[in-house]
């Protein structure tokens, strides 16, 4: 196969060396079914044709529509849930070892048509906008060709900006065509904004500064979540928010520097938790999307990812001379 081709933002053409006969990462802007079958079921084509695996990973309804413009044998229908239902963060994960499963070969490309959808709940959006902009920078270093379907018919506006922003490629029926609208997936990916919490107004339920003694805060932080009542019905859930607040005041000790601090908020339906060190923060945007030593989890290096798996937002932002990590997790 020969490299394949992108367009810039200026809507050139460039190589990027990898053997790929389709773009890294396009979107499918749908307004009709239509454009699903005609641009869709094309795309499946091609990839049939030179012998790229293609897998498809849509919701029912999308899929109902997508399969009787498909060959038979053309597409491996992938179970959506499987990949999406455990949140954005397990779903760049999920959706690369779905690749590795289906590649033929070490460098063999794999085709695979998702839908992202993001659901009706704007507090789960900021972390699919931030799927987009990973799976994008994913895409670019593996043999991947990505098409995420994003149709317009039951999408907010703000997420379909959000698919113009994050795909270097549009998908048509005739074929793939340069987006002017592309940002580059790192400054997106920083440049979102991150909304205020209300509950940080509140008095927090733990306050512990300079931590130094990590089994007395572990030991403290479960105490006071089971005064409060919150185990009752949600066991697994605070013990998974408490393993994800220990992961993250422990970076912070070992990487970041001294003081580190916790605040702790907790109602009945919510919890927060944003511990601040004073190191110089996460230079990559990237990081906690992945284990950090791939599938090998022995080795360590996990921790900001499996805060990702955990919580329902990971929130990084500076904090005056130091960094600052918020977890949230809903109760309801």
């Amino acid at each position: 196969m020969s490299a394949v081709r992108r367009p810039t933002n200026e809507g050139r053409w460039d190589d990027v060396g990898a053997d790929r006969d389709c773009a890294r990462h396009s979107a499918l802007l749908v307004s009709a079914d239509a454009d699903l079958t005609a641009a869709g079921a094309s795309w499946v084509q091609a990839g049939h044709e030179l012998g790229e695996p293609v897998v498809a990973v849509l919701t029912p309804g999308v899929a109902a529509v997508l399969l009787p413009a498909t060959t038979e044998g053309t597409v491996v229908w992938a179970d959506w849930s499987e990949v999406f239902a455990g949140g954005a963060p397990a779903a760049v994960t999920a959706l690369r070892r779905l690749a590795a499963r289906h590649r033929v070969g070490e460098d063999g490309v794999v085709r695979l048509l998702i839908e992202p959808w993001a659901g009706t709940d704007p507090d789960a959006w900021r972390e699919w906008q931030r799927f987009e902009a990973v799976l994008d920078h994913v895409a670019g270093g593996e043999p991947l060709c990505v098409a995420c379907v994003h149709d317009d018919r039951r999408q907010p506006a703000e997420l379909l900006d959000t698919a113009r922003a994050t795909h270097p490629v549009l998908l048509r029926a005739a074929g793939e065509v340069a987006n002017p609208d592309h940002q580059d997936p790192a400054a997106f990916l920083t440049g979102l904004p991150v909304p205020a919490e209300p509950l940080e107004g509140e008095e927090p339920l733990v306050s512990a500064d300079a931590v130094r003694d990590l089994r007395g805060l572990r030991h403290d932080l479960s105490v006071r979540t089971s005064e409060n009542g919150l185990l009752a019905g949600h066991e697994t859930t605070v013990e998974d928010f408490l393993l994800a607040v220990d992961e993250m005041t422990t970076n912070a000790l070992r990487h970041g520097r001294p003081p580190v601090d916790l605040r702790l908020w907790a109602t009945g339906d919510r919890l927060v938790c944003r511990v601040t060190d004073h190191g110089s923060g996460l230079d990559d945007p990237f990081l906690g999307y992945g284990p950090a030593h791939g599938e090998d989890l022995s080795r360590g290096g996990m921790g900001l990812w499996l805060a990702r798996q955990l919580c329902d937002h990971v929130d990084i932002t500076p904090e005056g001379e130091g960094v600052s990590i918020r977890l949230t997790t809903s109760l309801v």
